[in-house]
């Protein structure tokens, strides 16, 4: 069997360790030799930032939609709804009236002047 060796920590340290290591492992070996090989098996250092967390993740997620749906609203009003609207002005056009032609409105007015026609002599001979 292996020896142990004590280490010296403050006592709300050790106090936060022994919690984690009963939530996680079966003993503190256990659990202190599994940190060491994440750190080092990863190639990282416990003092460095991983990055953004969840929570900030999120955070800007939800600003980029908003940002989104403001965009989508403004062109909506801005293009959408005018288009529409010319659109729909245009097929609601009524036709023009249907206006006679001026050569059409020339000959009728010849007819209604002629009236009475004297008769031909072809006619007057019989």
């Amino acid at each position: 069997m292996e020896s142990f060796i004590s280490i010296r920590l403050k006592k709300k340290t050790a106090q936060r360790f022994q919690k984690f290591s009963k939530e996680h492992f079966k003993s503190h070996t256990e659990t202190m030799s599994a940190m060491l090989d994440f750190f080092y098996y990863n190639e990282i250092s416990p003092q460095e930032r991983l990055g953004p967390t969840g929570r900030t993740i999120e955070a800007s997620l939800k600003k980029r939609i908003h940002a989104v749906i403001a965009l989508m609203r403004d062109i909506e009003k801005t293009q959408t709804k005018p288009t529409v609207v010319m659109i729909q002005s245009l097929f609601e056009m009524e036709e023009p009236q249907k206006k006679p032609l001026i050569l059409e409105k020339n000959q009728v007015e010849e007819r209604e002047r002629v009236g009475f026609r004297e008769k031909s002599n072809s006619q007057n001979k019989i």
